[in-house]
């Protein structure tokens, strides 16, 4: 008599994946070792993000710190065609982050499509204005006196930029480029709830141009690491939009003791509204406008 044969089929569990953090051009895992599971729009566990502590927020200030310097020596032409690198990166991949949207938001493809469009023409936008923002923002000053008068914007320093829920993709992106495209390194906040995002957002960076540390990507609780943010001395400001009341009085209060520069956007329109977003004044914010005075002759 033959063996009975078993007929019955377990079911296969996928391997959820791990997303690490973005940081000095390297994909570490967070020191705190903890993570959050990240769900999908039908509540579906789909990975782990790393959950990053207040010692990954230190470690990703100083790489930005030490790679700032040279990012803003370099030519404003070289910066905008690093950030056109990354369009054309975030265009490579313009499937995956449709898809991905459309996974954990539970949006349409036709909605997550004209997100990630959106975020590849603002990449193009601000390309195009790192060679302008000193003839926007700057120039020669008429004075009454014997003196020839002119203004220049520089970087200000490490940016920490906030990133709301809504539109995680667009958000990202549109806080990003103004801090960036003026010489300053960032180290970004993301959702979350939308980690797999900029998981795939640090991954393009990293195929891309950009220098290491940069750009730094933590995801991590927003009540969590506000407090230090804006008591951390080596950010020197803080970016953000659409952020809930509790984080944005964090960030405000906290700032006042150091005298940070915070700039949340409090009144600005949705991140689809190219007129205000594509505007160069978005780069205002993150700049110090240094004058000269110069003698000359009558």
């Amino acid at each position: 008599m033959s063996p009975t044969k078993n007929t019955t089929k377990s079911a296969r569990v996928e391997v959820a994946k791990t997303l690490k953090l973005y940081m000095n051009g390297a994909f570490p895992r967070s020191e705190s070792g903890r993570t959050i599971p990240v769900k999908d729009a039908k509540g579906r566990v789909v990975a782990h993000a790393s959950h990053a502590s207040r010692k990954d927020l230190r470690d990703a200030v100083e790489a930005a710190n030490a790679a700032q310097p040279k990012w803003a020596a370099a030519t404003a032409y070289n910066r905008g065609q690093v950030i056109y690198r990354i369009a054309e990166m975030l265009e490579a991949r313009r499937a995956e982050f449709v898809s991905l949207i459309q996974q954990i938001e539970g949006r349409s493809k036709a909605d997550a499509t004209r997100e990630v469009d959106h975020a590849i023409d603002r990449c193009v936008c601000f390309a195009g204005w790192t060679d302008k923002i000193a003839s926007v923002l700057g120039g020669k000053q008429p004075v009454a006196g014997p003196y020839f008068v002119f203004t220049m914007p520089e970087a200000t320093g490490t940016v920490a930029v906030v990133v709301p829920d809504e539109q995680p993709l667009l958000a990202m992106v549109t806080l990003l480029l103004p801090v960036i495209s003026a010489g300053n390194a960032a180290i970004v906040i993301a959702p979350m709830t939308n980690a797999p995002l900029a998981v795939a957002l640090g991954e393009a960076l990293a195929t891309s141009d950009v220098p290491g540390g940069v750009i730094n990507i933590l995801t991590g609780m927003r009540a969590e690491l506000c407090p230090w943010i804006a008591s951390h001395r080596d950010i020197a400001a803080v970016c953000g939009a659409q952020l809930a009341a509790a984080d944005a009085k964090a960030l405000e209060l906290g700032a006042a003791e150091n005298l940070k520069r915070v700039c949340l956007f409090h009144d600005a329109p949705k991140f689809d509204d190219d007129a205000f977003w594509h505007s160069p004044f978005a780069i205002a914010p993150f700049v110090e406008l240094k004058t000269v005075w110069h003698p000359s002759a009558l």
